[in-house]
Formats: C-alpha cells, structure tokens, sequence
C-alpha cells in the first residue's frame, strides 16, 4: 500500500477533529483506539466531548488535545447551544477533517458545519433504532436529509449500512469493522481464580447475600454493557432462571452501570451478581466461562470481540453486526432473535453444558477475531479513509 495512505507518516501534520457523545462504553473505546493511532502517524488530534467521563482523560494520556462539549446525550432543549459549541470548537481548532462519532455528535456537528469541512460521521448504531412512533419518523426524516453534511458515512458492519439504505439514507458509504487490541484482550486464565472466589463480596446485600465462591468446575457467565434497554439485561435476566434450572451451579455477573441498575436489581433472580463499571473489563472475560450480550440494537458491539479476542465464546442477539463478529460456522448456536428469552436460555444452556464444546468454540472465536478484527487493520482503515477525504493541496500545507 502507498505510505501516504497506510504508513506511520501517513496522517503527518494533519489536524482530525473528534466530537463525541457518549463519552464511555463501546463508543469511548474506538475514539481513543483511533486517537492512538493517529496520534502515531503524525496528526494533531482534537477530542471534543463532555468533561464527565473517561473519554477525556483516556484521549488525552494517548496524546490528543481535549476540549470540553458540553452536551447531553439525548436530543432536547440545549441542543441549539450543543451545536454552537460545536462550531466554535471547529473555529478554534480549524481541523483538516471532521470525525463524529454516535448520534448526538452527528446532530450538533453536521448541523454546526453542514459539509463545510470534509466530515466523516459515524453512527455506531442509527438514532432511530432507540425510537419509537413519531421520534423514529424523526429520526429517520433527520438522518436522510443530513445525510449531505457527511463526506463519508463510516458504518462498523455492513449490516448497519443497510439498514440505512433500507430507511433511504442515500450517502457516500464506508464500511470499516470495530477491531481489538489482540495485545491487550488476550487468552490467559490469571484472572480467574480471583474473581471467582471475590462474587459474594461483590453481590452485595438483598436477595444476592449468602453466595458462596464459586467452585472450579461451576461455570460464570458475564455480560459487559451499560445497563439500559439497548443492551437487553433484562432479557437475560428473564432467561436466567431457565438457565439455572438445567445448570443449577452457574452464575451471572452483570458487569457495567447505567440507567436500569435500580430496576434490574429489582427483577434479578438469585445467583445474579452486579458488578458495577470496571475501568478494565479484560480480567472478567478472561474469567468468563462464557459471554453474553443480548442486545436489541447495534452498530457491532465490541463486548463480543473483546471475549472472542480471550478465546471465550459467545452468544449474542441478532442485532447489526452479530453475524459478521461470529465465525459462519458457529452461528447458528451463537446468535438468537432479540427479545427471546427461551431462544438465549436454550443457547446458554447448550454451551454450558459442555466444556469441551466451549473450548472448541473459544478457539474458533480467537481465530477469527484475529483474522477479521485486528485493531491495526481497523486503524489503518480509517486512515485510508481520512487521506481519501482531505485534499493533498492540504495535506501538504499542514505537513510543513
């Protein structure tokens, strides 16, 4: 490949603006995956995203230079302020590229510049997955029309792009999968022996009290998500039950926080752990038995490659992105309907109840992950994409 394009210098003296919103989760993770490497081939990186939260400092220790944007991440009554503190940010930092990233970005920025500057946005999953009624009619009317502010739309699965043009997006397209440092999400069983016989300190009080460490062959399964209606806890914890009935010895560690902690607490059957944000989820996969995401909507979740990356398999939702994280052959037993809580027990129960099979399974998702998924290719990627983008007339200018 031409070293303008995939080389460390390929990015040299080029200035890529970042608005994001949310500032945590999945979302968090690519920007400062993407700072990292830009940082790396050269460019001045500007992360402008609200001041709360781990996006921020994350960037900044990768080298970026950030500023606070202050914005809420539903849509509401501040957005005209959102979208002029957008347009100053790219007033003041006069970017050779604009990248946005979720939705709440891709409303106030494309609305602050309107293709003024070369802009990327990226949907990580569509605004109106999370809408019903008049609000999805909203958010598609909005997404096609705005749709002429992007240079490039950059979807993480071909699966989110159709969904886009099936809903009359017309854009330029790009498709770029979510990738994993195989570095650092790696197989190893260090972690394992620990948090297995830490859960009952972590379970808390209630109706969680009393468990006692987990034995050697009792399996864990553990979800990674934020705690919120895309990412379906509560189906899983309606599966559960069905779960433990034929694997009476398994537990489930809901890791992460959000905005449905209060009520999935409420509805949590017993051998249900919460374990709270974790700053560093490598040592729960690693841990893991198996990992489970039954998410409603996606883009392509990064919990599912992450577990894959440490050799654990998986079972996910039928959402965007699932197939195309899954190795083909593994499919059928890995990815259910959402919203089907027998259809995940059954999936669940068909894993657990063979070790083997779910070593095998493991090894196959490592593979693949490795194969199809690697953090550097990702990178390398959006560069490819930016350099496309940004004239060389002024490329060659920031390069001096």
């Amino acid at each position: 490949m031409p070293q303008d394009q995939y080389g460390e210098e390929g990015l040299g003296g080029v200035t890529v603006l970042h608005v994001a919103q949310p500032v945590d989760g999945g979302v968090a993770r690519v920007v400062t995956d993407l700072v990292r490497a830009q940082v790396r081939q050269g460019a001045r990186v500007v992360v402008a995203c609200p001041p709360r939260g781990p996006l921020g400092p994350a960037a900044a220790g990768c080298g970026a230079e950030v500023l606070p944007w202050p914005a809420r991440r539903a849509p509401g009554p501040t957005l005209p302020y959102e979208v002029r503190a957008a347009a100053r940010a790219v007033r003041a930092v006069r970017p050779d590229l604009l990248h946005l990233h979720s939705a709440k970005a891709g409303l106030a920025g494309r609305l602050a510049v309107r293709g003024r500057v070369p802009t990327v946005f990226q949907p990580h999953a569509w605004s109106y997955e999370a809408a019903t009624g008049p609000l999805f009619r909203a958010a598609v009317r909005w997404e096609r029309g705005a749709a002429r502010w992007a240079h490039k739309v950059l979807c993480v699965s071909a699966a989110e792009r159709d969904s886009g043009e099936r809903h009359g997006v017309r854009a330029g397209w790009a498709v770029v999968p979510n990738g994993v440092d195989t570095v650092r999400f790696r197989p190893t069983s260090r972690h394992r022996t620990a948090i297995r016989a830490a859960l009952p300190a972590i379970a808390g009080d209630g109706a969680l009290t009393g468990l006692d460490p987990l034995g050697a062959g009792a399996p864990l399964v553990v979800c990674v998500g934020r705690l919120c209606r895309q990412k379906g806890q509560d189906v899983l914890l309606r599966a559960w039950p069905q779960v433990t009935a034929r694997v009476p010895a398994a537990r489930l560690a809901l890791v992460g926080d959000g905005p449905d902690l209060a009520r999935l607490r409420r509805e949590a059957p017993r051998g249900v752990v919460f374990a709270g944000p974790c700053a560093d989820t490598v040592p729960w996969y690693q841990a893991a038995d198996l990992v489970v995401l039954p998410s409603r909507w996606e883009g392509m979740a990064l919990a599912p490659l992450e577990a894959m990356a440490c050799a654990r398999p998986v079972v996910v939702t039928d959402v965007a992105g699932a197939r195309e994280s899954i190795p083909p052959d593994d499919a059928e037993n890995c990815v259910v309907p959402p919203d089907d809580a027998g259809a995940l027990a059954a999936a669940l129960v068909h894993h657990l109840a063979d070790p083997a099979r779910r070593a095998g399974t493991g090894l196959r998702a490592l593979r693949y992950v490795r194969a199809h998924h690697d953090l550097d290719a990702t990178t390398r990627a959006v560069g490819a994409l930016y350099t496309a983008l940004i004239p060389r007339p002024a490329r060659e200018a920031s390069a001096r």
